[in-house]
């Protein structure tokens, strides 16, 4: 299990690696602007679809139904084709329609400003149908135990960009957004042929390829498989998707203060993403197929056995990262952004997003270890009614928080729905299996090495302080 949660750290690490260049590059070129905000409004539709299909809805749902398949390949095809359709149409519509897709993304920007992000928006949206076939070939890469291509191929997509602004460099702003939103397309064209290749080597092109070739013949024997995957998935996406909701509002209401919000927003969402996807997702991904095989051969207690291991070393984790990234906020932001076009009030009040992100650390990790166990159970109805009522949640304190804070206040109620819905997801986990975790040691040691941890980030705050 740690060997597969390490792959995808350290994979995932390089390409955050790459991420934080290309952020800080792109924070120097566009600063926190009108074109910043447009950029960022351009990727955020496909990148919304990208995080539910890939680090959501579609592998929890998939894998569980693809391990119990009497026919694997044709189940496969099936399933691939439907969806692949689905976003085609979808993605086609933006195209002729951009001006209504970015409408409907930032409802507060006026006319001029939607006109000027809409064929940005239109570019950006092509990520999406090449972004699914990634994350379907890295769901049967991870039914395979293999991580590595999948963690380390997001490194192209901020290899992609970061050429892009160098290629771009003494260009206009519109024209550096011009190439980003190219830069974008072809990452996404980089990653699928490197799943390609991983799928080639492991020999599952020829599953792939019989899946297609009988499909016609066999399509009846799966028609209930097929029935009872599209049943749950609709409830999984909603289950495993209110944090990209949440972000996606968060932008919705960020357009409606002064410019720059929506990049306060996204630079200190991204300092955030980095010990979640670090850590929290890269354990999910890893830990996943092994509790969903356990559980499926009715062996509960060895699927429990795994996730205690993992919620105690994610812990750990989370908790460092969260203290660490509220105490040091100024400085992390300080140190990856502020440059060029970026201001030091621009770190100031990304700072202050970051901080109100960063308290919300550990539930949200936490959570989406947690969710494993309801999808392994296909209890995708539940993980969907937890959705609703944190999302409701989410709406009421963003609302209420919204003119007092400005775009801290939208960070800050989505930490407070994560609290709501990691309580909700630990009830429907069951709270005598959740105290049967806790109740150890390890409680006491994390207490004690906490506040030891903030106190020595505490002096060590004061003494670089001196120095900046």
């Amino acid at each position: 299990m740690f060997k597969a949660i390490f792959t995808n750290s350290f994979g995932i690490l390089f390409s955050r690696i790459f991420g934080f260049i290309r952020d800080l590059l792109t924070a120097s070129a566009l600063g926190a602007n009108i074109y910043s905000d447009i950029f960022f409004i351009a990727f955020k539709l496909p990148n919304l679809f990208r995080r539910i299909f890939a680090e959501g809805a579609f592998t929890q749902v998939f894998i569980p139904a693809f391990v119990r398949s009497m026919h694997k390949g044709v189940f496969l095809a099936h399933i691939f084709l439907v969806f692949l359709s689905i976003i085609l149409i979808l993605s086609i519509l933006v195209n002729l329609l951009p001006q209504l897709a970015t409408k409907a993304i930032a409802v507060g920007f006026d006319k001029e400003t939607v006109e000027l992000a809409a064929p940005f928006v239109a570019i950006n949206f092509w990520y999406l149908p090449l972004i699914f076939g990634v994350t379907f070939l890295s769901t049967l890469l991870q039914y395979k135990h293999h991580f590595a291509t999948t963690a380390f191929s997001t490194a192209l997509l901020n290899i992609s960009l970061i050429c892009a602004l160098f290629l771009s460099e003494d260009k206009s702003q519109s024209e550096i957004v011009y190439y980003l939103s190219w830069g974008v397309v072809i990452g996404g064209v980089l990653q699928l042929f490197a799943h390609a290749i991983a799928i080639k080597k492991l020999g599952l092109d020829k599953l792939i390829y019989g899946g297609f070739r009988h499909l016609r013949v066999k399509s009846k024997k799966i028609k209930k498989e097929t029935s009872r995957f599209k049943k749950q998935f609709f409830p999984a996406i909603w289950g495993n998707s209110t944090p990209q909701v949440s972000a996606f509002l968060d932008t919705f209401l960020a357009s409606f203060l002064i410019a720059g919000s929506i990049s306060y927003l996204y630079y200190a969402n991204r300092i955030f993403q980095l010990p979640l996807a670090l850590f929290a997702i890269a354990t999910s991904i890893a830990l996943f197929p092994k509790v969903a095989r356990y559980i499926k051969n009715k062996d509960d207690e060895k699927a429990l056995e795994y996730l205690t291991k993992a919620f105690w070393f994610l812990t750990f984790l989370l908790t460092a990262s969260s203290i660490g990234g509220f105490i040091l906020s100024s400085e992390i932001t300080w140190l990856l952004f502020e440059r060029g076009a970026f201001s030091s009030q621009d770190t100031l009040n990304t700072t202050l997003v970051l901080q109100m992100y960063m308290i919300g650390l550990v539930p949200l990790g936490l959570q989406k270890l947690l969710l494993l166990w309801l999808y392994s159970k296909e209890m995708q109805m539940m993980a969907a009614k937890i959705a609703t009522i944190t999302l409701i949640s989410y709406i009421i304190f963003a609302l209420s928080l919204l003119t007092p804070m400005g775009a801290s206040g939208l960070a800050l109620a989505s930490t407070i729905s994560g609290f709501v819905g990691f309580g909700l997801t630990v009830k429907a986990f069951g709270i005598k299996k959740f105290l049967s975790i806790v109740s150890n040691k390890n409680a006491i040691y994390l207490v004690v090495g906490s506040v030891i941890f903030t106190i020595l980030l505490v002096v060590f705050k004061e003494f670089i302080q001196i120095y900046i």
